[in-house]
C-alpha cells in the first residue's frame, strides 16, 4: 500500500535513502504482480536488482531487468495492465507505458504524488519512476532456478543462478560503452565472495558473441583491460548514493580490483 511504502521510507531521514526505499517497495509490488500473472513461466529475473532481492546485495537499484526464456508464454501487455490495476488498488497514482519496438522491450512505472507525500519534493507532479526491461533475444546458456522471496511481499521468481548472473555482469562491464559505478561495485561483490564464484562461461561466451567478441576463456584479462581505462573517482561518485553503506565505495579502486582478479 502507498501508506506502507511511505512509512517504510520514513525509517531514514536521508533523502537519498528515502528514494531508494520507496523505489524498492514498488519494485517488490511489481515482482509480486508479475508472480500473480505467471510471468515467471516466461521470464527470468536478472541484473543487479535480482542480486539485491535474491542474494542480499547491499546496494539499491533503479530498474527491473528480465530475460525472456519461453517466448510462447510471453504476454507483457497483459502483465503491465495487471500491474497498473494492482498499484492503483494499493492507492498509488500510477501511469504505465510499454514499448516493444526494439529487442529489449521497455516499460515504465511512473507514480505521481508519492515524492511529495514522502517529503522528497515540494511539487506533487514529480514522479517516482522505475524502468522495466525485458531482453527478448537473450544469449543462450543461462542456468535458471526458482526461489521464494519475502521482501515487502511474498512471491516466487524464476531467476538466473549466481554464475549466470555473474556472466551477465561481466558482459555488461566488458561491452558497455560508458562507465557505470554499480557494475564495478557488483564486480567487487562477486570477486570477494567466499567460496569463490566462477562465471557461467557458456553464457558469457554467447553474450560476448552478440557484440562481436570471440571469448577465449580470458574474462579476467578482459576485465583488467577495462579497469585500466576506467575513472574510479567517477565510479565511486556514481555508485555511492545506492549503497546501504556509502563508505563501501572506497573499496572501488583499480588497485583493489587488480588484487581481487589475482
Amino acid at each position: 500500500m502507498k501508506e506502507e511504502a511511505i512509512r517504510f521510507a520514513q525509517r531514514t531521514a536521508d533523502p537519498t535513502g528515502k528514494l531508494n526505499m520507496l523505489r524498492e517497495y514498488v519494485q517488490a509490488q511489481a515482482l509480486h504482480s508479475f508472480h500473480e500473472s505467471r510471468a515467471f513461466e516466461a521470464l527470468s529475473f536478472v541484473g543487479g536488482t535480482a542480486l539485491r532481492f535474491l542474494f542480499d546485495l547491499p546496494r539499491y537499484s533503479e530498474d527491473l531487468d528480465f530475460s525472456l526464456e519461453i517466448p510462447q508464454s510471453y504476454a507483457p501487455e497483459a502483465w503491465m495492465a495487471k500491474l497498473k490495476r494492482d498499484l492503483m488498488f494499493q492507492n498509488f497514482d500510477v501511469e504505465i507505458s510499454w514499448n516493444s519496438t526494439k529487442p529489449i522491450h521497455t516499460g515504465w512505472i511512473r507514480i505521481a504524488g508519492i515524492m511529495k507525500d514522502a517529503g522528497l519534493s515540494a511539487r506533487p507532479e514529480q514522479k517516482l519512476s522505475i524502468k522495466i526491461e525485458i531482453d527478448t533475444n537473450p544469449p543462450p546458456g543461462a542456468v535458471t532456478m526458482i526461489r521464494l522471496v519475502n521482501r515487502h511481499a511474498l512471491f516466487a521468481v524464476r531467476h538466473h543462478d549466481l554464475p549466470s548472473l555473474m556472466a551477465g555482469k561481466l558482459n555488461a562491464l566488458i561491452t558497455r560503452p560508458f562507465t557505470k559505478g554499480r557494475d564495478w561495485y557488483d564486480a567487487v561483490w562477486y570477486l570477494s565472495k567466499i567460496p569463490p564464484i566462477d562465471p557461467n562461461t557458456v553464457l558469457l561466451s554467447s553474450a560476448l558473441k552478440q557484440f562481436g567478441i570471440i571469448y577465449k576463456d580470458d574474462w579476467r584479462s578482459l576485465l583488467r583491460e577495462k579497469l585500466r581505462n576506467t575513472d574510479f573517482g567517477a565510479v565511486r561518485t556514481d555508485v555511492r548514493p545506492f549503497l546501504e553503506r556509502p563508505e563501501d565505495a572506497n573499496y572501488l579502486t583499480q588497485e583493489y580490483l587488480e588484487h581481487l582478479l589475482g
